[in-house]
């Protein structure tokens, strides 16, 4: 067995970790700003759902990043297997921090969406500004790994 191994772990796990707790900070606000809109009669936005699974998607780069790993150290070129390991945590990590503030973002995006009702297109733009990190490190990780 290899520490290639270790890095594709940690880009799955690592990733998955961020996503989970992302996407658990931004749906309790959006269940906290659906309450306040119940309570004072306003209507409720459907939309806060999208805010809710925006940092989910940092899994699949994170799939995404598993396996270019795979790929990069048994394509018989002799990729050093301590560069895969690094690429894996620090990737890994990366994408999964990426995800967790993503979903502290989506929950400030709830709450003001909920009170306001207004903003809806630049609190998307705010998410995806800070998904664009996790989509840097993905790509910039597969430059590396070839």
């Amino acid at each position: 067995m290899s520490i290639a191994f270790i890095g594709m772990a940690c880009a799955l796990g690592l990733s998955a970790i961020g996503s989970a707790f992302g996407a658990g900070y931004a749906a309790m606000s959006s269940v906290g700003a659906w309450k306040k809109c119940y309570a004072s009669g306003k209507p409720a936005s459907f939309l806060m759902v999208a805010f809710s699974g925006a940092p989910l998607t940092q899994t699949i780069y994170g799939f995404l990043l598993m396996n270019f790993i795979k790929a990069a150290y048994a394509d018989g070129t002799g990729k050093d297997a301590t560069l895969c390991m690094a690429v894996g945590i620090f990737a890994g990590l990366a994408i999964g921090l990426s995800a967790f503030f993503q979903g502290k973002v989506a929950a400030a995006a709830s709450d003001a969406l909920g009170e306001t009702g207004k903003g809806t297109a630049n609190y998307f733009i705010v998410v995806g500004i800070v998904e664009t990190v996790a989509l840097f490190t993905l790509v910039f990780s597969l430059l590396l790994l070839q």
